[in-house]
């Protein structure tokens, strides 16, 4: 992958079942720059476990790297993987980590997640000013009913979804994304600054 990046010139975010050692398994994407530099790795933080098929807990330790953002020669860019997406802060970590080009490969398949698919990553990318490459694997495992939906997509800090790839073939998506557009909707929608941290000091402790 670091000569593929070095090759095309390309930046890299590379999901892979990372051995830590003996019986230590991470759900982890490296960041490669586009000279193959490694940049540096995210862990999933949030583990699924969804019968009849995702049991993961069974298999990975939730990630322990933080929220990190690499800088890269297109930008600066943060990972969350696949369940991550389900919860607000880690975008919102990405968002204040300074991300502007965010990235969450997922294998995903046909169930009530699916309406979700394209509600959650636009939201984040509102909150938090940011763009998103929503990545879904295409195609079906040998288990009943496990169908990835592909659908892959780029949304740009408003929400809108400015490239779709197919739900059912394999395609490369190609997006032009305007990294400006980052400090013009922050100027108009000022989350950020209107942000009041020193209220939310409860977040991380109240249960539902």
């Amino acid at each position: 992958m670091r000569e593929l990046a070095r090759t095309h010139k390309l930046v890299l975010v590379v999901p892979f079942f990372e051995k830590e050692f003996e019986g230590v398994f991470y759900n982890t994407a490296v960041v490669i720059d586009a000279d193959g530099t490694v940049l540096g790795k995210y862990r999933k933080t949030h583990i699924p476990q969804v019968g009849p098929i995702f049991w993961e807990k069974y298999f990975f330790k939730p990630g322990n790297l933080g929220y990190p953002v690499f800088d890269t020669r297109v930008g600066r860019v943060g990972v969350f993987i696949c369940y991550d997406r389900h919860f607000p802060e880690p975008a919102r970590m990405l968002g204040l980590h300074g991300a502007q080009l965010t990235f969450n490969p997922s294998a995903t398949i046909e169930s009530v997640s699916r309406y979700l698919w394209e509600l959650e990553q636009p939201a984040h990318a509102v909150a938090n000013g940011f763009f998103v490459g929503a990545v879904n694997r295409v195609g079906e495992e040998l288990v009943e009913g496990a169908r990835f939906y592909g659908s892959s997509y780029f949304c740009d800090p408003r929400g809108q979804i400015v490239a779709r790839a197919s739900d059912s073939d394999d395609e490369v998506l190609v997006a032009d994304l305007d990294l400006g557009m980052i400090d013009e909707v922050r100027t108009v929608w000022q989350f950020f600054r209107d942000r009041r941290p020193e209220t939310y000091g409860e977040l991380v402790e109240l249960r539902p």
